[in-house]
């Protein structure tokens, strides 16, 4: 979700595939890395980052078929005299390197110092000042008046999901069971009764699974070489069948910016209440959906207060929630995870405590809506430390460009013998491009005896920028 930006330089052949690919990255081996410790020492310039120039065909099979991401190319109104002056430039950065950081000096910030050169008159840099998000940088260049034209490649991901709604429901195993050889392709060829155009699509599926199994090390080379050759083979004899045809889902470039404010009022426990928040990074399952991967959240240093005429309170400073609530499907069994770390009001009591948790569970989803189940293990620090377990179930209706729903309980159980219900509800509506409106209610247990179950009610407008 987070992204990752690199330039293509175009060559002289027909084939963009055949063009070269300028990517900055941290210098560390993916294989042998530690996950968390990647992540904090990318955090914390723990790598020497370092500049590329590869085929462009390899990194689309890096990222569009190995990492299932979507790709996007924004093409540049650069003239041949401007890309000269970066190619001879990248040249002399052969074998620099630099300290690298997740946030800042990253991939997309170290490409906005080679488009400065090849054209001074832009000023990419000056758009940023505490963290380079990928997309954010995209932003950046439409502003400077850079992007020409638009292109959209689907990830082998989006291939396989399509292949999925092509497919009769009957016939929906049959790609995996074939590479996997439980069931033989002689079979499907000579069984009279599967429609013809179910048969090619059961066979480029499976040539489109076989190539995803082959990427993710599933399967040895001359094992992959051998099956790719027979479907091949027999869905040439197939005959010509129709193209498939991915929609082109929403431009990223059209999503709402990263920093967001929030302001707004609304009612708790019958009283008038205000909030006022702001958030440097970057998405929640709560904002606009458009644009962005369904059921994905970033946020870094959120912060909330509420305002009332007795007192100003910290209602939420998130250092960092990520959340992945990845649907899944006959051929992705993904896994949904989310984690927080932050000071919130979630608590039993009626003050603002941290907690930290680290959760995971499954999401199912069609084109309307998507539901999920979700077990977070947590801590709180109030009045000292408390551990619990949470168990909650979400509902969220996405389809429409223009508004959104969000619905979850939860129920958690705490060391110390407390149980908790927490109900959230939200409904939003897309305004504008970067202006969001937001209804929400949540309803709170407190099992002190001197307070009594909280509900609020507020409505908050959201401004990106």
């Amino acid at each position: 979700m987070f992204g990752h930006t690199f330039l293509r330089i175009n060559s002289g052949y027909e084939s963009r595939l055949l063009s070269y690919a300028i990517n900055y990255a941290a210098n560390a081996d993916a294989k042998k890395e530690n996950g968390v410790m990647f992540a904090i020492k990318g955090l914390f310039g723990g790598y020497y980052g370092k500049y590329s120039l590869l085929p462009y065909y390899e990194k689309l099979k890096e990222y569009r078929d190995t990492e299932q991401r979507d790709i996007w190319e924004y093409d540049l109104n650069l003239n041949e005299e401007e890309v000269l002056r970066m190619v001879e430039h990248i040249w002399e950065l052969n074998g620099t390197q630099s300290y690298y950081y997740f946030f800042t000096e990253n991939c997309s910030y170290n490409m906005l110092w080679l488009l400065e050169l090849a054209r001074p008159s832009v000023h990419l840099r000056e758009h940023f000042h505490y963290e380079v998000i990928p997309l954010e940088t995209v932003h950046a260049t439409k502003e400077e008046a850079l992007i020409s034209a638009i292109n959209y490649r689907a990830s082998k991901r989006s291939i396989l999901l399509k292949y999925e709604e092509l497919l009769d429901e009957k016939y929906l195993h049959f790609p995996k069971k074939l590479v996997a050889g439980e069931i033989k392709l002689q079979d499907i060829i000579v069984d009279a009764t599967i429609p013809l155009q179910q048969k090619q699509y059961i066979l480029e599926s499976s040539t489109e699974w076989l190539e995803y199994s082959f990427s993710r090390n599933e399967m040895d080379k001359k094992e992959y070489i051998e099956l790719f050759y027979k479907l091949s083979k027999e869905r040439a004899a197939l005959g010509k069948g129709k193209k498939l045809k991915i929609q082109t889902p929403q431009d990223p470039i059209e999503s709402h910016r990263a920093i967001r404010v929030t302001a707004g009022g609304g009612l708790r426990d019958g009283d008038a209440i205000g909030f006022l928040g702001v958030r440097p990074a970057y998405h929640d399952i709560e904002d606009s959906n458009y644009g962005f991967l369904r059921g994905t959240q970033i946020e870094f240093l959120n912060i909330e207060l509420s305002y009332s005429e007795d007192e100003v309170k910290l209602e939420d400073a998130t250092i960092l929630s990520i959340v992945s609530l990845a649907q899944r499907s006959e051929f992705f069994d993904s896994l949904s995870w989310r984690t927080k770390f932050a000071f919130d009001r979630e608590y039993v009591d009626n003050k603002t405590n941290f907690i930290g948790s680290v959760g995971a569970g499954y999401s199912w989803g069609n084109k309307l809506a998507y539901t999920y189940v979700m077990l977070d293990p947590l801590f709180y620090v109030a009045d000292g430390f408390h551990a619990g377990i949470g168990g909650s179930l979400g509902f969220v209706v996405d389809k429409f460009d223009f508004m959104s729903t969000n619905i979850e309980a939860t129920r958690r159980y705490y060391d110390n013998g407390d149980k908790q219900n927490l109900v959230k509800v939200a409904q939003s509506f897309r305004l504008s491009q970067n202006f969001q409106l937001k209804l929400k209610y949540d309803y709170k247990e407190i099992e002190t005896l001197l307070e009594k179950d909280e509900q609020t009610y507020r409505a908050v407008l959201n401004y990106y920028f």
